[in-house]
């Protein structure tokens, strides 16, 4: 018997969470080499960052489209445990997993990278060709197929890479480009569409403090003593967090896969979990960047240079758009209240290594690595610690970050088109 499966606006993330317990050690767990999800993510960022290079405001979209896909193929495939994001093509069970992973992950890259068409066949081709030929194999292909298509039409005309341009203001308090490039970008990804939010002004942020006021000038005094490119308080730790979590390798996405990888979980719990990760963060950065553009608020290089310090820099390079609130706080508030609700604990071991750091750092709580993120922006010299704070908050209040454990809801009726989708008949 046909049944309906919805994903509607905030509680799309809390059914993603639904269906089943919290997901726990697997002694039938693959190797993370044949863990297809893991394969494929990897082969996402190769795809998504070595060679695309795209930046976190693009990054974010591109992974939720490729998890969101690969998570409705193999819960499709394993029967529909928990609601589909968008489709759930019909199966019986006995599709190959590998190839629908494989399927839907290339076919979504290959629409929206056409550059790396040929190098992305040549990739999928080869991963195929080690998946026995037969009856197992077309229908995985086709099920991924579905679950490809149903993404890449979803996200059509969802005002991606727009017109939208910061404003630019020559006031205090006002954004403007900043040296060395003086760049203005990224402004579009406050108006694209979200995925599973009801609109990307379902979450804002309280705003900057006022310049007057004793939080700014303390905000100012510490990042202009901490976050100076030659400061002599920063610590040599301080330092290296700053350029780790400034990796545009992006170390969550390791994250994101070591823990996939040391709480062994299945293909199907490590589909659901990236899944839930890049397609809340993806709608964390949209409601973030709509709270830049309300904002307008000047980076720390420009204030003090406004000030008694019109050589000072930054240890890190500023990004190219306004300050507040951070993006970088917004997405790893948002990350790691996901990994904390998934895992139904705050104290779970992870680590990863940054290769512009060279250094690998190592945690036991979700709650310690946000902690750190917000001094290392500070200490990096982009943001004032007020930005960190509430981005931090913006990230938590996103869908998904609650109790892994949460039932279903009901499915809405009248749902609108774009922010549900029903299960295939």
């Amino acid at each position: 018997m046909a049944h309906r499966g919805w994903l509607c606006g905030a509680a799309a993330a809390l059914v993603l969470l639904a269906g089943a317990p919290a997901p726990s050690a697997s002694a039938s767990a693959p190797a993370p080499r044949d863990n297809p999800v893991v394969v494929w993510d990897i082969n996402a960022q190769t795809a998504i960052w070595d060679i695309a290079a795209q930046q976190p405001n693009a990054q974010v979209r591109s992974f939720a489209m490729v998890s969101g896909a690969v998570y409705d193929a193999v819960n499709a495939i394993a029967g529909v445990p928990y609601q589909p994001y968008l489709v759930a093509p019909r199966t019986t069970g006995t599709e190959s997993t590998e190839a629908a992973v494989a399927t839907a992950a290339y076919r979504v890259m290959a629409d929206l990278f056409p550059a790396q068409s040929e190098r992305l066949r040549a990739q999928y081709d080869e991963y195929l060709a080690e998946i026995p030929d037969g009856r197992s194999k077309r229908a995985g292909i086709a099920v991924g197929g579905r679950a490809a298509a149903a993404m890449v039409d979803a996200r059509r005309d969802d005002g991606a890479f727009g017109s939208q341009q910061w404003t630019v203001g020559d006031q205090p308090g006002q954004w403007r480009p900043t040296p060395p490039a003086f760049v203005s970008d990224g402004a579009w990804l406050g108006f694209v569409r979200p995925f599973l939010l009801p609109s990307a002004e379902a979450f804002t942020a309280p705003g900057p403090p006022a310049l007057t006021s004793r939080t700014y000038a303390r905000d100012l005094d510490e990042v202009k003593l901490v976050g100076a490119a030659g400061s002599t308080v920063r610590t040599a730790d301080q330092t290296e967090a700053a350029i780790w979590w400034h990796d545009r390798r992006s170390v969550g996405w390791e994250i994101k896969r070591q823990l996939a990888v040391g709480q062994r979980l299945d293909p199907l719990r490590t589909a659901r979990l990236f899944a839930m990760v890049d397609l809340v963060v993806a709608d964390t950065g949209i409601a973030c960047f709509r709270q830049k553009e309300a904002w307008g608020f000047w980076r720390p290089i420009t204030a003090i240079r406004a000030g008694d310090d019109p050589g000072w820099t930054p240890l890190l390079v500023t990004p190219p758009f306004p300050e507040y609130p951070s993006g970088h706080a917004c997405a790893t508030g948002a990350r790691m209240s996901v990994f904390r609700s998934f895992f139904a604990r705050d104290t779970v071991q992870f680590h990863a290594y940054s290769v512009d750091a060279d250094a690998t750092r190592s945690f036991t709580r979700f709650s310690q690595a946000v902690e750190e993120l917000v001094g290392a922006r500070v200490w990096g010299g982009l943001h004032f610690r007020t930005a960190d704070v509430d981005g931090v908050r913006l990230g938590r209040q996103s869908p998904g970050t609650g109790s892994a454990t949460t039932s279903a809801p009901a499915p809405p009726t009248g749902a609108s088109a774009g922010s549900c989708a029903e299960e295939d008949e």
